[in-house]
């Protein structure tokens, strides 16, 4: 296999206002059936960039050239519209991955973490994308590791490789199965072979897949906003538990894997989708303004204006204006174009933090009385900067409302969140955090109200849930075993 790489390349520039939000897992794509299919999948990713912007990588794979490779830092509008690079992906067959790192080496990610991994089988080659996270795979890595495997990444992904070739199946397919009925977690996988495409989803269904068609290709993608951007049309998601092996000849479904209980990710809802895709059947957009809605009949306050923190809040802050009739403001501008650092990123300019991407519309909060909606609150540090700027522009009131339950435990299923203690909510109460933030009033949906917003009428079954749902309650689906090997303490049945 031919395999590029830039290690040199410069990364995107993580401002403070990114820094204290959860960050999105990763993002998925693969195309078959369609002529320089890298091309496809190069805008795919860019659909995707909200899942990642560490780093991204594309595998094609032509009959004459074999698999070829490129993995790059940096966003994919940097990396891969060059017309001479992606000729050095041809070919009818291609996946790629964009990344945040969930595991592994968070903060200095090496090139050889870089997705999709490729690996040589007897029957030929392969290579994996994943999104999501393994729950066992520091046990998993351990064994393999004793049994004479050789990891080149610190990824937990590889473990999946490496699974896959001590696999005694006859058929790539038949290997993946195999290896995934070993490991515990998160995955939504897209994998390709010199003549498959191949697209799984963990039994619980916790990280999402659809399916989409375009002329005679088929597409497989983390969320539907990719496949409109190259104008295929949605078929299906892939359901939770399910293997779809893709040729040009058709498409097989399996399930391979003991039936569970679905329980998708609430937080695809509140944050990390982009509005425009559906999940579920539902609009994300639709949903987050019905969020809004519900906080409205929650949590009201007498006020002027109702303003968004941009852009994640905005929906719900629709919603809650429409529920409550005060009138919807932009009165925070984001600044669309903060990425890389257009100045070397001194002391005093990481000072300046928020600024760098939120500015105050002075003119419109001067003398009003604010309530501001944001998605989530997790250290908090954010949320008390874009405080102060809302004070210093002259405001009478500050009012937060977030459109989520307070976030109080960990994320082990492809979710970077912070250690416990550094959860603002896991420390505080809400009239604590209130105090903390130093705003007029705090309110938090409630988890029954958020149930409600994506379609449970009659809100969370404590004993069914219908969604992981674990940063708020604590109730992990699975046990996080590396987790709790390290000494992570799971929900007693006091809290």
């Amino acid at each position: 296999m031919t395999c590029q790489t830039d290690p040199a390349a410069p990364r995107p520039f993580n401002d403070p206002f990114d820094d204290d939000k959860l960050h999105e897992e990763c993002g998925v794509f693969g195309v078959i059936g369609l002529a320089d299919a890298a091309n496809f999948v190069a805008l795919g990713l860019h659909a995707l960039q909200h899942r990642g912007q560490e780093a991204g990588g594309i595998v094609s794979h032509h009959p004459e050239t074999g698999f070829n490779s490129v993995r790059r830092f940096g966003y994919v509008r940097d990396n891969f519209t060059e017309e001479s690079l992606m000729k050095t992906l041809p070919g009818p067959l291609s996946i790629g991955h964009v990344r945040y790192s969930t595991s592994g080496s968070k903060g200095q990610t090496a090139i050889r973490d870089v997705q999709p991994f490729f690996g040589e089988f007897s029957m030929g080659g392969a290579a994996v994308a994943h999104n999501g996270n393994l729950t066992n795979a520091v046990a998993l890595r351990r064994e393999l590791i004793a049994r004479g495997a050789i990891f080149q990444s610190s990824s937990d992904s590889e473990c999946i490789i490496h699974l896959m070739a001590r696999s005694m199946g006859k058929t790539i397919p038949d290997r993946m199965k195999e290896a995934l009925r070993q490991v515990e977690g998160a995955f939504s996988i897209v994998a390709m072979t010199r003549s498959k495409l191949i697209g799984v989803r963990d039994p619980l269904g916790i990280r999402p897949l659809v399916m989409g068609k375009i002329g005679d290709g088929t597409v497989l993608a983390s969320e539907t906003c990719a496949l409109d951007i190259i104008g295929a049309e949605f078929v299906r998601e892939i359901e939770p538990g399910e293997m779809v092996v893709i040729t040009e000849t058709g498409i097989k479904s399996y399930h391979p894997f003991e039936p569970t209980r679905p329980q998708p990710c609430i937080f695809e809802y509140v944050y990390f989708s982009r509005p425009d895709s559906m999940i579920g059947g539902r609009s994300v957009y639709e949903v987050r303004r019905e969020i809004g809605a519900e906080l409205a009949d929650e949590a009201p306050v007498d006020a002027d204006m109702v303003c968004p923190i941009p852009d994640s809040g905005t929906p719900a802050a629709i919603g809650y204006s429409q529920k409550s009739g005060i009138p919807f403001e932009m009165g925070i501008v984001r600044n669309q174009y903060v990425g890389r650092t257009f100045i070397e990123p001194t002391e005093q300019i990481r000072n300046m933090g928020v600024r760098l991407k939120l500015n105050v519309n002075r003119a419109l909060i001067r003398g009003k009385r604010v309530i501001l909606v944001d998605d989530s609150v997790v250290r908090g540090t954010t949320s008390r900067k874009i405080k102060e700027m809302i004070l210093e522009a002259g405001a009478k009131e500050v009012h937060f409302r977030i459109a989520s339950p307070p976030t109080i435990w960990p994320c082990f299923f492809g979710v970077d969140t912070p250690n416990r203690d550094e959860l603002l909510a896991a420390k505080m109460t809400e009239d604590e955090m209130r105090d903390y933030l130093g705003v007029t009033s705090l309110k938090f949906i409630s988890i029954d109200g958020l149930y409600r917003a994506v379609g449970e009428k009659n809100g969370r079954d404590p004993a069914r849930p219908a969604y992981y749902d674990a940063v708020f309650t604590g109730d992990y689906p699975i046990a996080p075993k590396d987790m709790i090997e390290k000494g992570f303490q799971i929900k007693t049945a006091a809290e």
